[in-house]
């Protein structure tokens, strides 16, 4: 049975506080266990879900400022103490490999583990998996950064009573819908006459960012928005200064983009209150709302349903 759902191992910006631990974020997609930031501590909050090293098949690391990397080396380590069997893809800015080469090799250890170093080179690069396509798109930070998004290819929902219509029954229907259509005593039934639009899921990644276009290319229909609301809106002119979003802006970004539920994260030290968050976010976000906390699982929302006309 597939599962689609994100595991929030930590929320904080920078420095981890007694509530929050550094980042660190976990999403289930079928076949795929991606494992996004690991900030310092995320191999220890690992223990405390139901995610072990052993499940990971892809790290995705946005950019290499510690909160969002410093995890790596316990992480990679661990993949190797483990054993794990089959290799697990790394993904980074290419432009930071020697840091990822430092982190790799932190400490002396005896590595088993196959990694697959992939970096980054480019905007809008494209990585094929079995589920669908990983994309990375450029961010405004002030050090080389990628958001990421998962997305499904769009398919189709059989309606069993135009098949039952028809005919269709059995192994007729996977030739239909892997051929696109049949041939029936004479006539032909194309795949359209007996299902309807099935619109892929999308899910997408964005950490530290100012406004810009990747942001928006990301956030673009996403079922599912995990995006840094380092700062509120008091704090407006900083978070311009330093290439990070405000609460609000990120709420205004998941309304123009059509975000379905939107996932608030990355909270700067200075803010003891989460309710702040989600209050600024509501007053320009009427979806679904989630200001994260560590430790929490969040369902990606079911699917888009298109009628049948």
């Amino acid at each position: 049975m597939s599962m689609r759902e994100l595991v929030v191992l930590g929320t904080a910006s920078q420095a981890p506080t007694r509530q929050r631990n550094h980042n660190g974020y976990v999403l289930r997609w079928d076949d795929e266990v991606i494992l996004f930031d690991p900030g310092e501590g995320s191999q220890r909050q690992l223990l405390h879900t139901t995610v072990t090293a052993t499940d990971l098949t892809r790290i995705c690391v946005t950019h290499f400022h510690g909160d969002h990397c410093l995890g790596l080396p316990g992480t990679i380590q661990r993949l190797s103490l483990d054993r794990v069997a089959h290799p697990v893809a790394v993904h980074f800015p290419a432009g930071g490999a020697e840091y990822f080469a430092r982190l790799r090799y932190a400490t002396s250890f005896y590595e088993t583990a196959e990694l697959r170093v992939e970096p980054i080179e480019a905007d809008g690069q494209r990585i094929a998996l079995s589920c669908g396509t990983l994309e990375a798109r450029r961010l405004r930070h002030p050090i080389e950064t990628y958001g990421y998004r998962l997305v499904e290819p769009d398919g189709h929902r059989m309606l069993p009573e135009k098949l039952a219509a028809y005919g269709i029954a059995g192994p007729a229907v996977g030739e239909l819908i892997r051929v696109g259509h049949l041939d029936l005593d004479g006539r032909r039934v194309t795949r359209d006459k007996v299902s309807v639009p099935r619109p892929g899921q999308r899910f997408a990644f964005v950490m530290d960012t100012g406004l810009c276009d990747g942001l928006y290319a990301l956030a673009e229909h996403a079922d599912l928005l995990v995006i840094e609301s380092t700062f509120l809106e008091s704090e407006a002119a900083l978070a311009a200064e330093v290439g990070h979003l405000t609460a609000a802006q990120a709420a205004r970004v998941a309304t123009e983009s059509g975000v379905r539920r939107l996932v608030l994260t990355h909270f700067s030290q200075r803010y003891p209150d989460p309710r702040r968050f989600h209050d600024e976010a509501r007053a320009h976000f009427d979806g679904e709302l989630i200001v994260a906390e560590d430790l929490t699982t969040v369902q990606l929302p079911p699917r888009r349903v298109a009628s049948a006309e």
